[in-house]
């Protein structure tokens, strides 16, 4: 690890980033250039307490899931995010044939929606950054790897991974997953990296082998969908999706169907700023 390399790296970049760019006020009365340490704290969801001793060369190593946060957080290139891996002493997380980082733009629009619940996923559905709002509501994917990084996957090996969907609507969403796997099938026919995961769910999953020789094909986008949350309830949400030009990342938007919900998603977001207050953890809330 060289930390005073790694301290010097994030200062430079913590400074590089404009307020408005993450969704702050750059008013006058403002004295640092650049983000502050506690806008990169929030925004990585670590305390402010941590971020100054990687900024002053006096932390310890910080986790792969650390450093994937503060990247999404300092808005990190592809390039830049290996970069901070290398100084943290640590291997870059691999790329799998397509855009692992979530495009600064669709970066911006999470920022942009603010409590509207947002997420960027890739084509074979990991969830490459999420707002606070989606954390909320769907908890922090941000340290999944190997194959649990897909969404389909944990689907079909964990049984918990249903549980955010309520019995009634398991069967239609476990096909509307292998219906848009099996569309990222053709369009990146031949990349081993889905061939793979295809093999590894055929070999995991009975239910994945069903429903795959069916041959469905289907890109998600506007959906209706009905979350099970442990401390609020049911939530009915509509889901709209919007695909990049090229179909390799997908920003999906959750709004409120009625205003039960709507309701709940209100009192969630209190319920969830009483128990992750700001500088509450050094890791990434959950």
């Amino acid at each position: 690890m060289q930390r005073e390399q790694l301290a010097e790296f994030l200062r430079h970049r913590r400074e590089a980033i404009r307020p408005a760019e993450v969704g702050f006020a750059d008013g006058p009365r403002r004295r640092t250039t650049g983000l502050r340490r506690e806008e990169v704290a929030m925004l990585a969801g670590m305390s402010v307490d941590y971020v100054v001793r990687l900024e002053q060369g006096r932390s310890s190593q910080p986790s792969p899931q650390l450093l994937g946060a503060l990247a999404r957080a300092l808005r990190l290139s592809e390039d830049e995010r290996d970069h901070l891996f290398h100084l943290a002493g640590h291997q870059p997380p691999p790329a799998d044939g397509a855009a692992s980082l979530a495009r600064a733009g669709l970066i911006r629009m999470l920022d942009l929606l603010g409590d509207t619940p947002a997420l960027v996923l890739s084509d074979l559905g990991q969830i490459l950054a999420q707002n606070r709002a989606a954390v909320l509501l769907t908890g922090d994917h941000s340290g999944f790897s190997g194959d649990r990084r897909y969404t389909v996957y944990r689907w079909f090996t964990d049984p918990a991974a249903r549980a955010v969907c309520p019995p009634e609507e398991q069967e239609y969403h476990a096909r509307q997953l292998v219906a848009d796997l099996r569309a990222a099938t053709g369009r990146r026919s031949g990349d081993p990296t889905v061939t793979g995961l295809v093999d590894r769910l055929q070999a995991a999953s009975a239910d994945f082998r069903r429903l795959w020789a069916e041959h469905e094909v289907a890109v998600r986008r506007a959906d209706r969908k009905t979350f099970v949350h442990p401390r609020v309830g049911r939530l009915l949400m509509n889901c709209e999706t919007l695909v990049t030009p090229d179909q390799d990342q997908q920003l999906l938007v959750l709004t409120p169907a009625d205003a039960e919900t709507r309701e709940r998603l209100e009192l969630l977001r209190v319920l969830g700023i009483e128990e992750f207050p700001t500088g509450a953890t050094d890791t990434p809330t959950r």
